[in-house]
């Protein structure tokens, strides 16, 4: 590996998408701190300037864009030498991105971002670089990572590409197909991150139910956790990303009964329709995904289950998207997201007659989220009067805010408490009293403090010193 320009040099992140790509980020971040250089937070400081792209909807390509081209006013006016451009978008736009944006310097394709070090500093050599290859091509990388999570709380990627090929979806277009990483990787970057005080891991992939198969022969999720909750300093285990057809009675004994486990699954269900479900490519019988949602409530008590689906999908009718709104009633799920079709060139779905037009998408995912919000304040309404173990992420206003079991990082929702004579750090995990809701938070109190002044919310009178804003979506 070569070393880096004399001086002190500074390479900064922009990192966009899921957190599959923000652990790429904080591998190259890794790399980058390894051969010496200082990272920061600010791109005004920095002589590199590095865009993780994401380039799985429209509206994430477009988010892209505007970030690279962002930075590319910092390389002519600023103090940026260089600009490199990565992740999702270049693996299919590599081309044009370079053609349209003259001021990247580099692109780096999704497989190829263990040579970030390489490029940069050919980069700042003059050269015009483009790290690019097959999107399969990774089977495992396993860097020291640079977490841009909070320190307690770390995404851990056991599997690289997707093997579905649901009509509507680009990813395999832009990182393969599925390859599971060696169990004994995993194990070995588990303890790296207990090492640097990470209490939650948080397992991702875009199918983390399909882990094992492909290089032991048979589904290894079950075994993995097993041996992921054996790794000291480990308090939650959470999964993300479950394909329904997936989650065998093994994986389900294993979600009840390993402590450690938090009590939490993420199942893209995508529609509630048959006929929409089969021109998705998507296993095709909602009646089998309410029977599974009835087992995994009866098999683990309190289990909060999470889910997406997409509105305006080409093909759907007002009568289909009835049937997706009958489908999210009856399922009757903790937490769900609804998202506007996007078409997306290269995609089967991209290619379908009967596209829906745009306002249209809108106005179904619109009316489907307000079907959920009736469905998530009344879960959050049963909470009032439960105790939980929260873990502490700061102070918000003259109190705490932090995370249940039911609350994944950035998407379900926070814990707002009041801690009366308390001095919290974030990673603690402390007992919360529930006393009221607002709108998709909780709000408590640390058991065994004094209650704080009840206050008016637009759902009651709750205790607390919760701020305005409601928690993080």
């Amino acid at each position: 590996m070569s070393a880096a320009p004399a001086g002190p040099m500074k390479v900064g992140f922009i990192s966009l998408g899921c957190p599959k790509n923000l652990v790429d980020t904080e591998a190259m971040l890794g790399l980058m701190r390894g051969d010496g250089w200082e990272i920061t937070n600010r791109k005004e400081e920095a002589d590199v300037l590095v865009v993780n792209t994401c380039g799985f909807i429209e509206a994430a390509k477009k988010e892209s864009i505007d970030a690279i081209l962002e930075a590319a006013q910092e390389k002519l006016y600023g103090r940026c030498r260089a600009l490199v451009v990565a992740g999702c978008l270049v693996t299919r736009y590599a081309k044009e991105l370079l053609e349209e944006i003259p001021e990247i310097d580099a692109v780096i394709g999704t497989a190829d971002y263990p040579r970030i070090v390489e490029v940069v500093n050919q980069a700042l050599a003059g050269q015009r670089v483009e790290a690019i290859s097959d999107p399969d091509a990774i089977a495992d990388w396993n860097f020291d990572r640079v977490l841009a999570t909070p320190r307690y709380t770390a995404y851990l990627k056991i599997a690289e590409g997707c093997d579905a090929a649901c009509a509507f979806c680009s990813i395999p277009l832009m990182r393969g197909g599925h390859r599971s990483r060696p169990m004994e990787s995993i194990l070995a970057e588990a303890r790296r991150l207990a090492a640097m005080g990470v209490k939650e891991l948080i397992l991702v992939s875009q199918d983390t139910t399909y882990y094992g198969l492909d290089r032991y022969g048979k589904l290894m999720l079950p075994e993995l956790i097993r041996q992921l909750a054996a790794v000291d300093g480990i308090h939650w285990i959470r999964l993300l990303y479950s394909y329904p057809t997936r989650i065998t009675d093994e994986l389900i004994e294993v979600i009840a009964t390993e402590p450690k486990v938090v009590k939490y699954l993420d199942i893209p269900l995508q529609h509630g329709s048959r006929k929409m479900l089969k021109l998705m490519n998507r296993p095709a019988n909602p009646e089998a995904y309410l029977r599974l949602i009835e087992k995994l409530r009866e098999r683990i008590p309190g289990i909060v289950l999470r889910s997406t689906f997409i509105a305006g999908h080409p093909g759907e009718t007002e009568e289909d998207f009835e049937e997706l709104l009958a489908f999210i009633r009856r399922a009757n799920l903790d937490h769900v997201g609804v998202f506007a079709y996007s078409q997306e060139e290269d995609t089967p779905a991209g290619r379908m007659p009967d596209q829906v037009p745009e306002a249209e998408r809108e106005r179904r995912r619109q009316k489907a989220m307000a079907v959920q919000r009736v469905l998530a304040l009344a879960h959050n309404r049963a909470q009032v009067g439960k105790t939980f173990e929260v873990l502490v992420e700061g102070r918000a206003g003259h109190g705490y805010v932090g995370r249940c079991y039911r609350q994944a990082p950035e998407i379900d929702g926070v814990v707002y408490f009041s801690a009366v004579g308390q001095d919290l750090e974030p990673g603690q995990f402390v007992p919360v009293e529930i006393t009221g809701i607002r709108g998709y938070d909780l709000v408590g109190r640390m058991v065994g403090t004094e209650p704080a002044p009840l206050r008016h919310t637009g759902e009651g009178l709750v205790a607390g010193e919760a701020p305005v804003a409601g928690g993080r979506r």
